[in-house]
């Protein structure tokens, strides 16, 4: 499919966006074989109306220009490749959810702390939660705001999602913001509504919960609302079909899935830890679970959900469809590991919404969490320090996540072979447009750890995979969790420990759309994929019950970009 090779400069600039997909210019206005191929792909759901949920229905996904200037504090990590990359969490939890007990601003310092720029409280959504919660922790995230200036601090909700698992929703700041979130939850949640069976009832609703929140947004009551689903493959009850129907319902609000779960020390072994299974992966199917997952669907695989570490599973049965589906890697603290607190003392949380204060308490030895930046990072592209522009760049796709800070910085681009113009190419979450028949590559730079992380050593990048696919349409089978034309294509080890690696991946000449990813890992535990070596040769090994350090386990993965040639 291509060869690999280190960076060489070279000049040349990328293609036009070929007529037959831009969609300004009328067939009337093309030639025969540009009207062929514009109703080829129309056809196969690949472009305009029939692509709802296409990356290749919205052109400006493939925009790789990032606004020079930067607007107030953040991202440690600086500019690279045009954005400002901004480390954040998007699923925490506090004294108003049932089964947590930290501040609202507990959470948010020891983020801060942690090196996150932005994160989301989720409390759990539940009668009480809608009813006195979601309003009583909105003076919390006020204030904390106003403390900690140099931290975006949202407010959401863990959706339960009728018939289905757990998602944060979530909205950008103003006046409407608790408004919005209490009617969701009132009207949607499916605890609230006792709409947790896999119904078509239920699933419906889920639906039109999330157009309700694309509705909002609409309609000027809030500037922007997104959805990520929760630990997706845990219980086996988000089925394909449910997954795509999200997406579809509004892919400006369902943008995707957490890769890595939370709960990342859960696998500690005993004494000294939880000794369970890693993310609280440990069950096994219900009768409520989709009943095409296999086994192994139950458990972690390196961390990372097994929809996504699995090379050729469902997230790349999605991206060969072209849908533009992210994925993210969060804390889901609720209690943390090996640290002193506890809930309030005679605290009645459905009387009040919340949990008295924490107060001092025994180690807490058995926590599965960790703290926000602590462990897990989802590093998002964005233009400035700002709500939307957070917001915007997890809606693009333009995001990478992190275990164990792993690497530093990661500035991933598609490119027209010999490009290498400043600002150039097309980033994480983009589509470049190129000619049948263009040379295309894929550039990778990578910034190498340079400090000691949270567990007091500098980890070191072992090695680093380019994973590609053929982008075949909409899927005949909406329950359909496999892409067989997607396989890890070359593999390049990285020869040093500090500093910075660089890689390119030529693809040669194009004719078919494809997308491709990367992931890297500190090479410490490895098995083959899970649908074999010829695919994934030296893949994450899935993760044992009561025996998964995680530190000693670590990985990155990118969000995938796609080269469409016409």
């Amino acid at each position: 499919m291509g060869h690999g090779h280190h960076h060489h400069d070279v000049g040349g600039q990328p293609a036009d966006v070929p007529e037959a997909l831009d969609l300004s210019i009328p067939d009337s206005e093309l030639s025969p074989a540009d009207v062929s191929r514009r109703g080829f792909l129309r056809g196969a759901g690949l472009l305009g109306a029939g692509a709802a949920a296409s990356v290749l229905a919205t052109p400006g996904a493939a925009q790789a220009h990032g606004d020079d200037h930067d607007h107030g504090p953040g991202g440690d990590h600086g500019r690279k490749g045009g954005f400002r990359w901004l480390a954040g969490d998007h699923h925490i939890h506090t004294q108003y959810s049932s089964d947590a007990m930290y501040r609202v601003y507990d959470q948010a310092r020891h983020g801060r702390a942690y090196g996150l720029d932005w994160m989301v409280i989720t409390d759990h959504g539940s009668v009480t939660h809608a009813k006195i919660g979601v309003e009583k922790v909105n003076p919390d995230i006020v204030s904390t705001r106003e403390e900690l200036k140099d931290l975006l601090v949202f407010q959401g909700l863990e959706w339960n999602i009728p018939a289905a698992e757990h998602a944060t929703v979530f909205v950008h700041p103003g006046r409407n913001e608790v408004a919005v979130l209490k009617e969701f939850e009132n009207a949607y949640d499916g605890s609230v509504k006792g709409a947790g069976a896999n119904t078509p009832e239920n699933e419906a609703l889920a639906i039109a919960g999330i157009q309700f929140l694309g509705e909002q947004v609409r309609k000027r009551r809030v500037q922007g609302a997104l959805f990520l689903a929760n630990h997706p493959a845990r219980r086996g009850i988000d089925s394909p079909h449910e997954i795509r129907a999200w997406r579809d319902a509004d892919p400006s609000v369902a943008v995707g899935f957490e890769g890595a779960p939370g709960h990342q020390a859960a696998g500690l072994p005993g004494p000294i830890g939880n000794a369970g299974g890693r993310g609280f992966y440990e069950g096994s199917p219900s009768a409520a679970s989709f009943p095409g997952y296999p086994l192994e669907s139950y458990r972690t695989w390196g961390g990372f959900d097994w929809m996504t570490s699995t090379v050729g599973g469902l997230w790349d049965s999605l991206l060969a469809e072209g849908k533009a589906w992210w994925i993210s890697a969060n804390s889901d603290s609720h209690s943390n590991y090996l640290d002193t607190a506890q809930r309030g003392p005679e605290s009645n949380f459905e009387l009040n919404g919340r949990y008295n204060d924490p107060v001092y308490g025994p180690l807490l030895t058995e926590a599965g969490d960790y703290w926000p930046g602590q462990y897990s990072r989802t590093h998002v592209g964005s233009t400035s320090f700002s709500y939307r522009a957070v917001m915007d760049g997890l809606r693009a796709g333009r995001v990478w996540v992190d275990h164990g800070g792993l690497i530093s910085g990661l500035d991933v681009r598609a490119r027209v072979a010999g490009d290498r113009h400043p600002g150039t190419g097309v980033p994480l979450g983009g589509v470049l447009r190129v000619r049948k028949g263009a040379k295309v590559e894929l550039t990778i730079d990578i910034d190498l750890a340079n400090r000691p992380n949270w567990a007091q050593f500098v980890p070191v990048l072992a090695r680093v995979d380019v994973i590609a696919g053929s982008v075949t349409g909409p899927a005949t089978d909406r329950d359909t969790f496999t892409a067989p034309n997607t396989k890890v294509v070359k593999s390049f080890e990285v020869d040093k420990g500090t500093g910075k690696a660089s890689f390119t991946y030529s693809f040669g000449r194009v004719d078919e759309p494809f997308y491709v990813r990367v992931r890297g890992t500190d090479g410490k535990r490895g098995a083959p994929g899970f649908m074999g070596a010829a695919v994934d040769p030296a893949g994450p090994a899935m993760d044992v019950i009561g025996d998964a350090d995680p530190w000693l386990d670590l990985w990155f993965y990118g969000n995938p970009i796609w080269v469409l040639p016409s």
